[in-house]
């Protein structure tokens, strides 16, 4: 049986420096995995692994686990006697996150040493401005390089001007047009893909990213299914899965992107052109609502910015300070907030108990 090329996988000299650190140990990167055991490529073949005791014992967080994506370093290279241990993971260099199962608030990462992440948004009923800010601050948060990828173009009557909204909110980042009815319709796609290479689709269910993945693959080996009538699209994959590619390269195909959330991200690169602006007004803590000489606002006036990007740029600033905090939390960082002018909540208690005292006469 002939070998599995490594570094065809992402097995890179960063990591492969790294992995000379452990003595008697055999590197594997994870493909799937179901409750406690993991799948492995290494290059021997696949095998089946788990995590070792002194592993188990050192882990302090979800995000300590691995990961599909991770490269790992084995006791064995060979599926024989038994399951494979776990003993290390190598230092990730990109990690998508989201909370954890449960009550707490820790992270779990969902997948990691990613390339490049592939936005897709489809051009008829899923298209959504606000979302996609929202996949772009998750996306650049991970340290991956996002990629918006517009699918069912067939389907769209109004290309030019979906790229013209679509510029408004890009801020740099490459827009790929695809059509699922054209042979050539995914071409461009295969500009990022290539040995070493590894790319994670993302998007809301049913936009077409299991029918991208088929094309690169060269066959019908994922289910694909359409965005429903009431715009909701059907969940076609249930985990999350590392594919080799026959042509070279690796993709991670993960569920919708429901599951990410916004506990993490990285909104200076999703609204620059907003933080841009920000530097330019008056005032240095200018909330861009009221106050004079802001520029923010002039772009609004001027046509350069939406209202609607504006909010959407405070509503995910919100969500991603208050993630993790209970109710209680929440309302109290919301009083803390709307108080910040008077010097804080114990300073408005303060104020409100000065005047409860002068209305009583004392």
């Amino acid at each position: 049986m002939s070998k599995i090329d490594m570094s065809n996988l992402g097995f890179s000299q960063r990591f492969i420096t790294e992995s000379t650190l452990y003595d008697n140990l055999y590197v594997g990167r994870i493909i799937s995995q179901y409750k406690d055991l993991y799948k492995v490529v290494t290059e021997n073949g696949d095998l089946t692994a788990s995590i070792s005791g002194k592993f188990r014992f050192a882990v302090k967080t979800s995000s300590d686990y691995p990961a599909v994506g991770d490269f790992v370093m084995l006791d064995r290279n060979h599926d024989i006697g038994g399951n494979a241990i776990i003993h290390h993971i190598l230092t990730r260099k990109s990690a998508f996150i989201r909370k954890a199962a449960g009550t707490s608030n820790e992270e779990q990462v969902v997948a990691s040493n990613i390339d490049t992440v592939f936005i897709c948004m489809s051009l008829n009923n899923d298209f959504n401005l606000r979302r996609l800010e929202r996949y772009l601050g998750v996306a650049w948060d991970s340290r991956a390089i996002p990629v918006i990828v517009l699918t069912k173009a067939d389907l769209c009557d109004n290309l030019p001007q979906k790229l013209v909204e679509l510029d408004a909110v890009a801020c740099g980042v490459d827009v790929l047009v695809t059509s699922s009815m054209n042979q050539d319709g995914f071409l461009s796609v295969n500009n990022y893909i290539g040995s070493g290479k590894t790319i994670a689709f993302i998007g809301s269910s049913g936009v077409g990213k299991s029918t991208l993945i088929n094309r690169l693959m060269g066959k019908n080996a994922l289910e694909t299914q359409e965005i429903r009538n009431d715009d909701k699209g059907r969940h076609t994959t249930t985990r999350r899965e590392l594919i080799i590619l026959p042509n070279g390269g690796v993709v991670i195909d993960t569920p919708g992107m429901r599951e990410l959330g916004i506990e993490s991200a990285d909104l200076s690169k999703t609204f620059s052109d907003i933080d841009d602006l920000s530097t330019k007004c008056k005032f240095h803590d200018c909330t861009h609502t009221s106050e004079p000489n802001c520029a923010v606002q002039k772009a609004i006036n001027d046509g350069l910015l939406s209202n609607e990007r504006l909010a959407n740029y405070v509503k995910l600033k919100k969500e991603v300070k208050y993630e993790g905090l209970n109710s209680k939390q929440i309302e109290a960082e919301k009083i803390s907030t709307m108080f910040a002018e008077t010097g804080g909540i114990k300073n408005a208690r303060k104020l409100i108990k000065e005047k409860n005292n002068k209305r009583r006469g004392f």
